[in-house]
């Protein structure tokens, strides 16, 4: 059995599993015979999962039995690694050396990774579901409201503590099944205000716990925006976490000048467009500062343009060329060879252009954010299957087939919500694209991917 838990080694299958019906998501396989094979072969095994689902996650403290998940997701991540990347890489959450690794790998070979906003399990999962079928590592991202959201609205989230729970439990998640999907997966958080420091500092105290228990931390990276105060406090403050995280193996991303826009509580629309564009001075000092911290893995948010969300053309203008000026500031003041010594990421990704994103790619971005796009993707998922099964979300009886026909298997919030999911692999697959991340991992392109439901009940018509 291949080392990639339930991928088999053609990457033709895959497993998703759920504890109402038992909805299997399986890829298609080239002959009727070898899919009624692994069909065989998937159920049995998630028999096995469903059966253990309450140990899955045991109170460290009390050195409970390992599930059969856990087991069998820690010899996936022993075993496994991909042929085009480091083998320190492997299936599941990277974090500490693999994760530098990872990121130099992207660096050096000219790709970057699609760094994903999600607000619950279903953007979550097709964030992995899109990695698998497009062959790419993918960064999972959480916002403070995104983890406040997965917690739940109605909670108070006095001192954070809504956000910061919610956003735990989707760490948890991706850290019960990302494995299962064979790709690596990077878990990380977004703008961090310096209001919002507490929300950190819950999170890494998780980590904290986490590293005691697994030798890992539960998060793989932490953004701090501290854009907003001056630079010489910004970086300051960022140096201080960036000792904490080095303790836990945990990279920092910062951010130099302001990515205009707004999003999901950070509105910067009314900023002067001066602070749009980082000054390569600005980068040095901060590179020189952070690179004291022993043991510090660090990427920088510099703005060069970048604004949140989409915008009609000629409203936004990225120059990237101030990256490729910053990487030159920098190896003339080291005297080093390496052309690009910095880590860039890319804020503000959704809209950009195909020139613009492989130009900044060029000057040593290794990752692009990309929310608006995907939520909009997300939206037009459901919207069109409303529009596609209209007449038979009208009431719970009575459709084009009959008065007396029965639409449980229409509203079942499921199926729209399956249909979000595949439109967010959809529009995916163009970043995986423009990012130069397709086929990364060596394992080829999967096969699209059928929705099949459990025996009592038959799928929709096409």
């Amino acid at each position: 059995r291949s080392s990639r838990l339930l991928f088999c080694n053609t990457h033709q299958n895959a497993i998703l599993n759920c504890s109402d019906h038992n909805i299997l998501l399986f890829h298609k396989s080239k002959t009727k015979k070898k899919k009624k094979e692994k069909r065989k072969m998937k159920l049995a095994i998630a028999s096995i999962l469903f059966a253990s689902a309450s140990a899955f996650a045991p109170n460290a403290r009390f050195a409970a039995p390992r599930s059969v998940m856990q087991m069998s997701t820690e010899a996936a991540e022993e075993t496994k690694a991909f042929a085009k990347l480091p083998a320190s890489v492997k299936p599941g959450v990277v974090t500490g050396k693999a994760l530098t690794d990872l990121l130099d790998a992207a660096k050096d070979a000219g790709f970057a990774i699609p760094g994903v906003n999600i607000v619950g399990t279903n953007s979550i999962n097709a964030c992995m579901e899109a990695a698998a079928k497009y062959g790419g590592p993918i960064m999972v991202t959480f916002s403070k409201g995104g983890g406040q959201f997965i917690a739940g609205k109605s909670l108070s989230n006095d001192a954070d503590s809504a956000s910061i729970a919610g956003t735990i439990a989707g760490a948890k998640h991706v850290h019960e099944v990302a494995a299962l999907y064979g790709v690596p997966v990077v878990l990380h958080t977004d703008h961090c205000q310096k209001a919002w420091l507490p929300w950190i500092d819950g999170l890494l105290a998780a980590s904290e716990e986490f590293y005691k228990a697994n030798g890992k931390p539960l998060f793989s990276s932490h953004m701090l925006d501290l854009s907003e105060e001056p630079l010489e406090e910004n970086i300051g403050i960022c140096k201080d976490y960036l000792e904490k995280f080095a303790k836990l193996d945990i990279l920092l991303e910062f951010e130099l000048g302001v990515t205009g826009g707004e999003e999901d509580g950070v509105d910067n629309s009314d900023v002067d467009s001066s602070r749009l564009y980082t000054q390569p001075e600005e980068v040095w000092y901060s590179y020189q500062q952070l690179s004291e911290v022993e043991n510090g893995a660090f990427t920088c948010a510099a703005s060069f343009g970048n604004v949140h969300g989409v915008y009609a053309p000629g409203n936004v203008d990225l120059q990237p060329v101030i990256l490729h000026n910053s990487q030159a500031y920098i190896q003339e003041k080291l005297g080093c060879d390496e052309k690009k010594p910095m880590k860039f990421v890319f804020h503000g990704g959704s809209g950009s252009s195909t020139e613009d994103i492989k130009y900044a790619i060029e000057a040593g971005v290794i990752k692009m954010n990309i929310d608006t796009d995907t939520q909009w993707a997300f939206w037009d998922g459901v919207r069109g299957y409303e529009a596609k099964y209209h007449d038979y979300l009208q009431g719970q009886i009575g459709n084009p087939e009959g008065d007396d026909k029965p639409n449980k298997k229409y509203y079942d919030p499921r199926e729209c919500m399956r249909a979000a999911e595949v439109q967010t692999v959809d529009r995916l697959g163009q970043a995986f694209a423009d990012l130069k991340c397709q086929n990364i991992l060596g394992l080829g392109m999967m096969d699209e991917a059928e929705n099949v439901l459990g025996p009592r009940r038959g799928g929709l018509p096409v």
